[in-house]
């Protein structure tokens, strides 16, 4: 069976104040042609459909013309909620839909009811496990603990013990929207932390033949089963070094890998980082290549150059980004507000500033107190997407 694998549309994102609907919509027909090119036998879409609970209108319009061209070229296709889309609301009409080809998994009570599709070597069961919120979802399902690997060990219980009631033989598929520990995050990723943890084992998936994950933006492998489609298109410059592509997976008679392929997702104009002193910048023939590229600059000069900005679009008329690391002296040599937070997580910030005001760092309960603070607060934001 030949699966396409891809995730984190983030449908109705822009990048940097430029609208990139026409991106998207150019991936959706790369999409639908790679479906048609590659005789796909099932679309895997592992979750961040759109970039937010209440997409705009623009964006639906443009998930409703792909719904309806997946199901023209009679592909069947899996589809789960992941942390930006509104599960309930993505999952409107779910059952009707599902009439025509497209498995809306959006509900963790169907987690252990999979999609049953068959080739020549009998059935592939294809399981969906949307995002879990766990404070949302541990009770419903019977987690011991609040963490996403708690939730998530619950969830695969439930894939597993389904599974076992099945011919032997039958082949199984988990898409599912998770951090797993191995994968590299990039900045455009929204933060899933827990109690502060935020990555799962991936041994978590075992008893499975393939996995198909979202939530990282980056394509990558961290098994041969267990792999992350990433996005389609950048949406951070911190992706300026991805590859964009999807997954093309060949599951073979007894549920091995006998195929994988990447294929490249349309690139709508390349992204550059570029670093220096802004008249270095501007006069450099190495970044010709740069010259209509989508830029970051970072200025380094030690007092920040008049009319930056202008002067660097007359280059490089797509510059997006503007960022100043000024060259530190041996009299000045402190890192940048910028530099010290790169990297750090908001509890890990938070932890920081308790320390720096106190003059000491959090004890155990203390930080118990924080993380709970945090989880607190995006439990409350999902809780009242969910309503809205």
């Amino acid at each position: 069976m030949r699966l396409l694998h891809t995730s984190d549309w983030h449908l109705g994102r822009s990048f940097h104040r430029v609208g990139l609907l026409d991106a998207q919509a150019a991936f959706l027909d790369h999409l639908v042609a790679t479906v048609h090119a590659h005789d796909v036998d099932a679309v895997l879409v592992a979750g961040d459909v759109y970039d937010r609970a209440v997409p705009p209108l623009p964006a639906v319009e443009l998930f409703d013309t792909a719904l309806h061209r997946l199901a023209e070229a009679g592909v069947p296709t899996v589809m789960i909620s992941g942390n930006h889309d509104s599960a309930r609301r993505l999952g409107v009409g779910a059952g009707l839909i599902e009439r025509a080809g497209i498995h809306l998994r959006t509900d963790p009570d169907g987690i252990g009811t999979p999609v049953l599709l068959s080739d020549v070597h009998g059935e592939v069961a294809l399981y969906g496990l949307p995002y879990l919120e766990p404070v949302l979802v541990r009770e419903r399902l019977g987690a011991e603990k609040g963490g996403h690997e708690a939730v998530l060990a619950a969830a695969m219980d439930r894939v597993r013990a389904d599974l076992a009631r099945r011919p032997a033989g039958t082949r199984s598929v988990v898409v599912a929207h998770a951090f797993v520990a191995g994968g590299a995050p990039s900045d455009s990723e929204r933060d899933i932390t827990v109690g502060g943890v935020a990555a799962v084992p991936a041994g978590i998936f075992d008893g499975v033949d393939y996995v198909a994950l979202g939530h990282l933006h980056g394509s990558q492998t961290l098994t041969p089963r267990v792999r992350y489609s990433g996005s389609p298109l950048a949406y951070s410059f911190s992706e300026a070094d991805h590859c964009k592509s999807m997954w093309l997976i060949d599951l073979g008679e007894d549920g091995t890998i006998t195929g994988d392929v990447r294929l490249d997702c349309p690139v709508p104009r390349p992204l550059a980082r570029i670093r220096g002193r802004l008249d270095d910048l501007l006069a450099d023939p190495a970044l010709t290549p740069h010259e209509q590229s989508w830029v970051e600059a970072t200025l380094t000069d030690p007092v920040r150059p008049p009319e930056p900005m202008a002067r660097l679009t007359e280059r490089f008329p797509h510059t997006l980004n503007l960022v100043f690391d000024p060259e530190r002296t041996p009299d000045n040599p402190g890192a940048s507000y910028a530099q010290r937070l790169r990297d750090r997580s908001d509890q890990q910030i938070a932890e920081d500033f308790v320390a720096h005001v106190r003059g000491g760092g959090l004890d155990g309960a203390e930080r118990t107190v924080l993380y709970g603070a945090f989880d607190d607060v995006r439990v409350d934001t999902a809780e009242r997407e969910v309503g809205r």
